[in-house]
């Protein structure tokens, strides 16, 4: 069952990538480079390569822990995407549609249960903490493309994570959900 699981998150993925790269008049590597700019594309990008990895090594603890990581990223995600972005946009319609409806619920679903169910080994705190890994540099890079690039490299703050100047608020909150995720992440972990 994980392996068809893992199987499914890594389909899901290039199958959604994909969409992005077409378009009506064909293919656009521009299209697709944008999008590589989203947490979330990144985070299923990540998640979809551990679980491919999971299919053919599932007994690694250095492929255990990329799938953690790729997990604790998706799960960031979805948690965003209904405790901040839908309530910001006022509509969680419009986040749940086409590739949307993939990456920001099914993947971070299927990587729930195939982590949390079927691949239990149990983690100890500071591992948790791995976990945080993505959100952070994601942090690090975000903040400088909208508060330090030049503007030719500089992107939108398309999450609105610095309204009204308060940058550092954002951050702090993704960073404590981050650490959230992650300690349930564990303790689901270590359920006996």
């Amino acid at each position: 069952m994980d392996l068809v699981l893992n199987a499914l998150i890594f389909l899901v993925t290039v199958l959604q990538l994909l969409r992005f790269f077409q378009m009506s008049e064909g293919r656009s590597t521009a299209r697709f480079k944008s999008a590589l700019r989203f947490f979330t594309v990144q985070s299923n990008i990540l998640c979809a390569a551990a679980a491919l990895l999971m299919c053919f090594a599932p007994s690694s603890p250095w492929v255990w822990l990329l799938k953690y990581i790729g997990t604790a990223a998706v799960t960031v995600t979805m948690v965003t995407v209904f405790v901040f972005l839908a309530p910001a946009l006022g509509s969680l319609k419009r986040l749940m549609q086409g590739a949307d409806f993939y990456m920001h619920l099914v993947t971070p679903l299927l990587a729930l249960v195939s982590f949390c169910g079927l691949e239990r080994r149990g983690m100890g705190f500071w591992l948790a903490l791995t976990g945080m890994l993505p959100t952070a540099l994601y942090a690090v890079l975000y903040g400088y493309k909208i508060l330090l690039a030049p503007p030719e490299k500089a992107w939108k703050d398309f999450y609105g994570f610095n309204r009204g100047g308060k940058w550092y608020l954002s951050a702090l909150a993704m960073l404590a959900g981050t650490f959230g995720i992650c300690v349930a992440l564990m303790a689901l972990q270590n359920m006996r």
